[in-house]
């Protein structure tokens, strides 16, 4: 389990507190010499659940079931790719920790851990169509597009920004300067077998759609 370690400098760096225990079933990345030699240098006491007994461990595994669901949720909705499922798990979990609230303490888990409301109005809808700017990028001519059709997958981990797949260079870029287009998000798929025609029939079928919400 990597991540522990360096999440429990960064807890006694910002917090000011320090992990007592921590309890874990019997899988490989928990019980292995390496992590048993890092929770006794911080004075952790690891416990274990009953071996084949995930009801001693409940809280994780409703918590995993519930990313599970809201993952495929979110996949079957934007239609996306199934190779796309950690930028869904990983942008189900950043929603969840800003937006739903703990039964008892009728708080999000940002608010109690950060003392504040967390900002939720930059969130977007996954898998939307978007425009990202290239803002130097590449060198563009007088008459080049400024923006790169994408696609909205997640938000930036390190930064304040937004994750964009691409589609004309096909990678994965953050950016700020994007523009959203959230009305009909399901019209955007990535598919290598999209052509030319298909992704102008594509364009032409939102403009339509926008055209007859304008008259409406």
């Amino acid at each position: 389990m990597p991540s522990l370690p360096s999440r429990s400098f960064r807890l006694q760096n910002t917090k000011n507190n320090n992990i007592g225990s921590i309890k874990s079933d019997h899988g490989g990345e928990f019980q292995n010499e390496k992590f048993s030699k890092f929770c006794e240098k911080m004075g952790i006491l690891h416990n274990f659940s009953a071996p084949r007994t995930p009801q001693q461990n409940g809280v994780e595994e409703r918590k995993n079931r519930s990313f599970e669901e809201l993952a495929r949720t979110m996949l079957s909705e934007s239609s996306l790719p199934k190779y796309f499922w950690a930028d869904v798990v990983s942008t189900s979990c950043y929603v969840m920790n800003k937006v739903l609230i703990r039964p008892i303490l009728k708080k999000t888990p940002c608010e109690l851990f950060n003392g504040r409301k967390p900002n939720i109005s930059h969130l977007r809808v996954f898998g939307c169509s978007c425009f990202v700017l290239n803002n130097g990028k590449e060198n563009l001519g007088k008459f080049d597009e400024k923006a790169d059709l994408g696609i909205f997958i997640g938000y930036s981990l390190n930064s304040h920004a937004y994750s964009i797949y691409n589609k004309r260079l096909m990678i994965v870029e953050e950016s700020v300067h994007v523009v959203f287009d959230e009305v009909d998000h399901k019209s955007i798929q990535v598919s290598k077998n999209n052509t030319k025609e298909d992704e102008q029939n594509i364009n032409l079928e939102k403009l339509d759609c926008c055209a007859e919400k304008q008259l409406v």
